[in-house]
Parts: structure tokens; sequence; C-alpha cells
């Protein structure tokens, strides 16, 4: 899979690290970064696209072998990208 555009600097927050097995984080920023938004809806999933062009937030959920819900965020400036739990935001 090719990244459609850079992460910045990655991390995680605890929750998040608590939930995930250890081969999971890399498996789903590749996924955000491939443009494989997951499980959001189809405003959110229009609003990455647009955002790919327009250089804002891109935001990707998907659920954790776990059954958990998390989100990779990477803020506008793809500075930095962050796995979380959507409680913790």
């Amino acid at each position: 899979m090719m990244a459609l555009f850079p992460l910045g600097k990655t991390v995680a927050t605890t929750g998040a690290l608590e939930v995930l097995s250890p081969e999971e984080p890399l498996v789903l920023l590749r996924r955000h970064a491939s443009g494989d938004w997951g499980e959001v809806d189809t405003h959110d999933r229009r609003a990455n696209d647009k955002a790919l062009k327009d250089g804002t937030r891109l935001l990707s959920a998907y659920v954790s072998v776990s059954g958990e819900r998390i989100w990779i965020i990477t803020e506008a400036d793809r500075s930095s990208t962050t796995i979380i739990l959507p409680e913790e935001y």
C-alpha cells in the first residue's frame, strides 16, 4: 500500500495501546495512510477525501481485534498522527 500523506510523528494513548495487539498499531497506521478510512460515516469519508486535497485533518475509525473502537487522527499540518480511543478524545 502506498501512503497518500505523511503521518508525521506517530503516538498512541495508553488506553489505545492497552486494547490493541502488538501488531495492530502498524497495521492500522498503514490502512489509514493508504486512504482506507475504516468504519467512518459517509460525511467523514468525504471530508477525508477532501482533506487529501486541501490539507485538513484526517480521521479514520477501526475496530480492534479485541472489539474496541479505535480512532486514528492525522493533524492538518501532517506533523503528527495519534492512535486514540474515542472516549480519550
